[in-house]
């Protein structure tokens, strides 16, 4: 007979008992004990793989041995996996797995000595249950404590006992890893290597950016905490506070105080702890939650069971998120536990359970079987205790080591490894170096479907199924799966939560938010202010014309220019295309305006024509009065291209009409000025003026005048000719089409023409003022060309502090203006005298008034 040797070791684990409700969540009833106990002496289990069954009658002595209900899944797990291991006719066929326990535990360095030397010495005294030669080697399977691993692993370093081989369970550690230290050491659990992915994963799902982290002082939480940073940079998550919880307890108790008042003062709702549940760290964590802390507290599965005296309202979002290790359900284990009874089974060492109350008598003699087993044992037990019957992760590792070390003793077996000869113990050396071989090189597919290799362990991508437990009254939980994250998902799909399961949970999909400051919604942007952290903001509103449309921007975007901000500065309108328009009341009345002293200056046209031969109309020569009211008709038409859509045409004709008929209204006046400076001239005696005045000179100032003006306009045109325009600035939400001048200075160089001429024409004007007045116009002269610079004088500063439409409104305006008082100061006198006092529009009458 050929035996193997688990020694197993346990840890003060609370454990739970669920009723499923849902593939996704179960319900979960708290033991009614004080969870802040000491930590309990550690049991030591050990396995035996047998050639056939046996009768045993050492049962007695381990009958004794006490555990706490904390440790049962564990040991559960055990059982359930060597029974499907011993139930399977295609793994070690007529073998068995059993294990066995030592009375008094293992619980510090010198028993623990003194435990691997028993079984190391245990081979030269065959034991009282042994019925046939056996050769043994221990596999030592230790967790989750990484501190009892740590000194079980040094031991045997330090022993050289190359016949324990050591198995460890619950979370994976680096230093294990460490082959010069530990070189017959197997991990089962995965590296955690994407878990500080996976929290800030959620906390990016949740928009959590503000959380406090908890963490051990000691290599693995420093570890972690450079992972979680690393990972926090991506996506703009902040610390608002790290406590680092001395491994010493001691340590630990004199500054309890200020780790608790660091989570107080923090305004975050979310922490992480992360840690060993059995240190220092989880001391804090159960103070914390019995002072009565309220948060959303986020770690991994193995502080999964780790509760509070204190349960939460009702209403109560605060809870804690737990992340496991994804593995297959074990379907068969809950029916298992359930159905457990001694009598069931050809072997028997689930009878050694005897902390689940089997009652079975055993008999003193050797090789006796059990009796008195009760039928319904299980089931009592099951009433009086509390554990979680879905395999944790430490649950799950202890299953595949059962079957990792199966599987290489079945490879051993056949290629014959155990015919070798050993003689008295002396090859148990060399058979559990073998062993260790085969274990190296295992891979086997378990029976749920998950590949396991031994060598490769911690090297797979990870998955994770993330969980929330809810405390309520009364003792009652509530466990639910509400997600899951797969690193070999594609940045961005890893995470994947079920928020219909946190709405049948807690009645909303929303969670409590953890934030530093309150987002800055549309039309605001993010402002830090230095030494902030850059979760940590203030908001202030969009610049003009910018808008921001979603939460938390950085910057706000500027509308295009055919655009611009609404009031909320959230959304970019389209601007509406306006310009000086017939159908708008401005545009119509200027419309009128034009047309009626267009109108009314032909009227003044044909009364002058009807009456040509009249002394009024002849004097101050009428060929020029006429070519005066015909330019003046076209100045008051002119308005009528600053009104309307503009278009290429009327953006050229708008200036160059403006320039050059009033250049000709302008020269006309100021040749009419010379005329009458002329005739008077020319009836002083010994004067030479009369040839001018015969010769025609004053037509000749019209024609040189506006030629000069043609000339310029024609530059303007060459080298900058005015063009179609939009104005998006002037007016807000609007887009005014106005008709832009090109070239300024060709623009001002002709208003200047204009000016001028104006002033030449006032100066001659006002020096003629004097002179005889009968049918003298050169005060009306004056006048008008008075009125007409002072409007223009007056245009320039109106012009330029104006923007948009009414720019074009204030230039039509000056040309109807100007225009006016052309007509109306040269030409209403003489129609009053001409339609009203027809008797001073007479031959005769201008006789009296010279002979008087």
């Amino acid at each position: 007979m050929i035996a193997l040797i688990f020694l197993f070791f346990f840890l003060n684990i609370l454990l739970l008992v669920s009723r499923f409700t849902h593939p996704r969540c179960f319900w979960r009833i708290y033991e009614n004990k004080d969870t802040d106990e000491d930590l309990l002496t550690d049991c030591i289990f050990f396995l035996n793989t047998e050639q056939r069954p046996v009768e045993k009658d050492y049962l007695n002595n381990i009958l004794n041995i006490k555990t706490t209900t904390k440790n049962f899944q564990f040991l559960l797990a055990l059982a359930f996996s060597m029974d499907e291991v011993n139930r399977n006719p295609d793994l070690l066929p007529n073998s068995s797995f059993v294990f066995d326990c030592i009375n008094h535990g293992c619980d510090d360095g010198p028993k623990m000595y003194s435990c691997l030397n028993f079984y190391e010495l245990v081979h030269d005294f065959p034991p009282n249950y042994v019925c046939y030669e056996q050769t043994m080697c221990l596999v030592v399977l230790t967790g989750p404590n990484l501190a009892k691993s740590v000194i079980i692993g040094n031991m045997l370093n330090l022993l050289k006992n190359h016949q324990v081989l050591q198995i460890t369970y619950g979370p994976f550690h680096p230093i294990l890893s460490n082959r010069e230290q530990f070189p017959s050491l197997y991990q089962m659990a995965a590296k955690d290597t994407s878990l500080a992915m996976a929290m800030i994963s959620l906390m990016h799902y949740f928009n959590w950016n503000w959380i406090g982290l908890a963490i051990s002082d000691n290599d693995q939480g420093t570890q972690f905490l450079t992972q979680l940073r690393g990972e926090m940079e991506k996506i703009t998550v902040c610390f608002a506070f790290v406590s680092v919880i001395p491994v010493e307890m001691h340590l630990f108790l004199t500054q309890a105080e200020v780790y608790y008042n660091q989570i107080v003062t923090s305004s975050t709702n979310v922490v992480i702890i992360y840690g060993d549940p059995e240190s220092s760290l989880a001391v804090a964590f159960r103070r914390w939650q019995s002072l009565g802390l309220q948060r959303i507290w986020v770690t991994t599965s193995q502080w999964d069971g780790t509760a509070t005296k204190h349960d939460f309202p009702l209403d109560s979002f605060n809870g804690k998120i737990t992340f496991a290790h994804h593995h297959a359900e074990v379907s068969h284990f809950k029916t298992f536990v359930q159905t457990l009874n001694p009598l069931k089974y050809t072997d028997e060492f689930l009878a050694r359970l005897e902390w689940m109350n089997l009652n079975c008598n055993v008999s003193a003699s050797i090789c006796k079987t059990l009796k008195n087993c009760l039928s319904n044992a299980s089931l009592q037990w099951l009433k009086a205790q509390t554990f979680d019957m879905a395999f944790s992760d430490e649950s799950y590792d202890i299953y595949n080591a059962v079957y990792a070390v199966a599987h290489a003793f079945h490879e051993m077996l056949l290629q014959h490894v155990h015919n070798q000869p050993m003689d008295n113990g002396k090859g148990n050396s060399a058979h559990c170096m073998k062993l260790h071989s085969f274990l190296r090189k295992t891979r086997f597919t378990n029976p749920v479907g998950d590949r396991v290799i031994m060598n490769q362990r911690g090297n797979h991508q990870e998955e994770y199924g993330i969980f929330q437990i809810w405390n309520f009254p009364y003792g009652l939980g509530l466990k639910v799966k509400i997600g899951e994250f797969n690193s070999y998902f594609p940045y961005g799909h890893q995470m994947h939560i079920y928020e219909d399961m946190i709405e049948h949970a807690t009645g909303s999909r929303q969670m409590p938010p953890s934030v530093c400051s309150a987002d800055c919604g549309p039309g605001f942007r993010k402002f830090r202010q230095e030494g902030m952290a850059a979760c940590c903001f203030d908001c202030s509103p969009c610049p003009q014309n910018e808008v921001s449309n979603e939460t938390n921007v950085d910057n706000c975007v500027k509308c295009q220019e055919d655009q611009y901000a609404n009031r909320e500065q959230n959304q970019c309108i389209q601007k509406a295309v306006v310009f000086l328009n017939y159908k708008d009341t401005l545009g119509m009345v200027l419309t009128l305006m034009a047309l009626f002293f267009s109108a009314f200056t032909a009227v003044v046209l044909g009364i002058f024509v009807k009456h040509h031969d009249t002394p009024i109309v002849k004097a101050n020569n009428q060929n020029l009065s006429y070519i005066l009211l015909i330019s003046l008709i076209f100045c008051f038409l002119c308005p009528l291209l600053f009104i309307g859509h503009p278009n290429s045409a009327t953006c050229v004709l708008q200036h160059i009409t403006f320039g050059i008929v009033f250049t000709l209204a302008v020269s006309t006046v100021l040749a009419k000025t010379v005329t009458v400076m002329l005739a008077f001239k020319v009836t002083t005696p010994g004067t030479r003026m009369r040839y001018f005045l015969v010769s025609g000179v004053p037509n000749y100032i019209i024609a040189v005048c506006t030629l000069i003006q043609i000339i310029l306009c024609t530059i303007w045109l060459q080298f900058s000719p005015p063009f179609i325009d939009k104005d998006v600035h002037s007016e807000h939400g609007q887009i005014i089409i106005v008709c832009n001048k090109g070239s300024v200075t060709a623009f001002y160089c002709v208003l200047g023409y204009h000016g001028s001429l104006a002033f030449a024409s006032f100066i001659v004007a006002f020096l003629a003022r004097n002179l005889p007045d009968t049918f003298n116009e050169a005060k009306f002269l004056t006048f008008s060309m008075l009125l007409f610079c002072s409007v223009w004088i007056t245009f320039l500063p109106v012009y330029h502090s104006t923007k948009g439409k009414i720019m074009v409104v204030v230039e039509v305006l000056s040309i109807l203006a100007s225009s006016a008082g052309l007509l109306g100061c040269i030409f209403i006198p003489k129609c009053y005298i001409i339609l009203l006092r027809p008797e001073r529009n007479s031959l005769q009458k201008l006789r009296e008034k010279t002979s008087s």
